[in-house]
């Protein structure tokens, strides 16, 4: 027990102040992003919108990010990640006071493009900052420590948002609004004026100036990994529309249930990512990492197809959070790999383009099947869409050296 004890809180070491504040924030901002798990809910429930309305609806959110992911790579390879992140943070807190007062269909698609926006610039310079405080044998951990942060807020979110939202779904937005307030508050504190630690060439590959020089829009490699973090993204962000709509109308789970359950994910997550990262990094390549984490993921959605018993589904949820640990931190580490200090964020931003597409495609498609054909269909073709991903990135990743020359089997 004491060499399991040890081996944990190892996997937490080497990393620096700064990689911890960063996640500090992010748990603070995403610990009050209650409302997003619950937006289907709140459209279908107390707005009166169909399914496939309130997918639609969602889809406005998507766009928005697509647009905030390029916006914001361009902006923080020009104005740095510090100015980006606080203008993010400002700009979401009257767009959450503002969605609670409108019911018109089209303008609550108009807030949420808004939203969209301005929450998807933030991504692009938070990773761009991780990678600037991070050491290059650390930036796996540094972003899974980063995604740990998120996912410790989306646990504690879910789980009071479910409480509240049964109270009120306007309390949901209020309080995002004060903990973005929050987030603001500690990141400029403690970020203002604070020098970077790495050295320029910190992340650069063994082709130096070709990297650097290299544009994400022309490297054909990248973008077709993008193309399949996309197709992953497509399925996993059903856990954001979808998922809680299946819980709550086909399981027949309350409001309070469903962020239990979104809850325990965020908490398993908490638990077991940082230890994992640092066993699967020494003893497997970044291809096997991401290929088999993929798989499970697929799985996880076989499941919800098969049975709906209160222990496939928990079962289910427990596959999905173990294939998000290994894939997710990876997505960000072979981006940052890939890319040269003076264009991470543009890097950062088209890659990030796949959560933007994800969120668009993602809502209004699983919805209008689920609504025409049923859930359980809607599951089948999302872990077949997962399985062709895990494909994609097995010959994606394996031709770019800059990724594959790091990780090395033992």
């Amino acid at each position: 027990m004491t060499g399991l004890l040890n081996r944990y809180f190892n996997s937490y070491t080497g990393l620096s102040k700064e990689s911890w504040m960063l996640s500090i924030v992010m748990l603070i901002n995403r610990s009050g992003a209650m409302v997003i798990p619950f937006l289907g809910i709140y459209l279908h429930q107390e707005l009166g919108f169909t399914i496939a309305d309130s997918g639609f609806c969602l889809s406005f959110y998507g766009i928005g990010s697509l647009i905030g992911s390029f916006i914001g790579g361009y902006l923080t390879d020009r104005i740095g990640y510090f100015k980006v992140q606080v203008i993010s943070l400002i700009c979401c807190m009257p767009l959450y006071l503002l969605i609670p007062n409108f019911t018109s269909f089209w303008l609550i698609c108009m807030l949420l493009f808004f939203l969209g926006v301005v929450s998807e610039i933030f991504r692009p310079a938070n990773s761009v900052a991780i990678t600037k405080f991070a050491k290059r044998e650390n930036i796996t951990k540094a972003f899974s420590l980063n995604r740990m942060a998120v996912n410790l807020g989306f646990s504690i979110g879910p789980a009071i948002g479910g409480v509240l939202a049964a109270y009120s779904f306007h309390l949901l937005f209020y309080v995002n609004t004060v903990t973005c307030a929050i987030a603001m508050i500690v990141f400029v504190a403690f970020f203002r004026n604070r020098k970077e630690r790495n050295e320029v060439n910190e992340f650069a590959s063994p082709s130096g100036d070709h990297v650097q020089s290299r544009s994400p829009y022309k490297d054909y490699k990248f973008l077709w990994f993008t193309l399949f973090c996309t197709l992953f993204a497509v399925a996993f962000f059903q856990l954001l529309s979808t998922l809680p709509l299946f819980l709550k109308d086909d399981v027949g789970y309350t409001q309070e249930q469903v962020g239990m359950i979104l809850g325990y994910s965020g908490f398993i997550i908490v638990l077991m990512e940082m230890p994992l990262i640092s066993i699967v990094e020494r003893k497997f390549t970044i291809v096997q990492v991401m290929v088999w984490g993929t798989v499970i993921t697929g799985v996880n959605y076989l499941l919800y197809a098969i049975d709906h018993s209160f222990f496939f589904i928990f079962l289910a949820i427990t596959f999905m959070s173990i294939g998000e640990m290994l894939v997710l931190p990876f997505m960000s580490t072979i981006t940052a790999l890939r890319s040269g200090d003076h264009n991470k964020g543009a890097y950062m931003g088209v890659n990030g383009v796949s959560v933007g597409v994800a969120l668009i495609i993602s809502p209004v498609l699983g919805t209008a099947i689920a609504e025409s054909y049923g859930f359980s269909f809607l599951w089948v073709c999302t872990a077949i869409l997962v399985f062709i991903g895990a494909i994609g990135f097995y010959y994606t990743i394996k031709p770019m050296k800059e990724v594959t020359g790091t990780r090395k089997k033992e």
